[in-house]
């Protein structure tokens, strides 16, 4: 879910910061261009990890400020397709579900991706008719687990409706489509029944 990415970057420092410690002003200047950034096919920047080496502090003509070609690397969220993940259900509509991992929300399951049964009910709520006639619904807040299907980094679009919900630099689609996917309460009780079995 996490890695590390190296980065090389020429990096313009503002006058004001050159009084810290070079690499404590560096390190202030990387966290102010990328933390909480999405960087197109490395993922959501969480944090600066480490600065690996630092060249240069030259001023070009006309530039009042002194630039460095830095090295470093950032602690990235970047799932695997694939990846089981677990977050809650932030919100539904006509295409499915939302769901947040509290620091990123930008993940949706789609109603093709979800268990064979599930439905709108008339209330607008996705549900899960089973085989028995129960209908468990999927609400807002419930713990979901559900495995990583794709990741898109869409390019940044020239006009956006009123209407439209706001733009995500990175779009996570799920699935819930299998055995074990779906809502934890879902699976708790075979996963109690097996815990005991195995003690046994």
């Amino acid at each position: 879910m996490f890695v590390l990415s190296q980065i090389e970057h020429n990096l313009p420092m503002p006058p004001h910061l050159l009084s810290r410690p070079l690499l404590d002003a560096i390190k202030s200047e990387l966290e102010r261009l990328f933390l909480d950034k999405v960087v197109a096919n490395l993922g959501l920047c969480v944090s600066v990890y480490d600065i690996r080496s630092v060249e240069g502090g030259f001023i070009f003509p006309g530039e009042g400020c002194s630039t460095y070609k830095v090295s470093f690397r950032l602690l990235m969220f970047r799932p695997f397709v694939g990846e089981v993940l677990v977050g809650k259900i932030s919100g539904y509509d006509e295409k499915g579900l939302h769901v947040s991992l509290d620091f990123f929300s930008d993940i949706c399951i789609p109603g093709h991706l979800m268990q064979y049964g599930t439905a709108r009910a008339l209330d607008g709520r996705w549900m899960l008719k089973t085989e028995d006639g129960d209908e468990l619904y999927l609400d807002i807040d419930d713990e979901i687990r559900f495995l990583v299907s794709s990741i898109k980094y869409p390019p940044i679009p020239v006009e956006q409706k009123e209407d439209d919900r706001p733009f995500a630099p990175m779009q996570i689609i799920g699935s819930i489509k299998g055995d074990g996917l779906g809502l934890l309460a879902w699976w708790a009780a075979d996963e109690e029944d097996g815990e005991d079995e195995a003690e046994r």
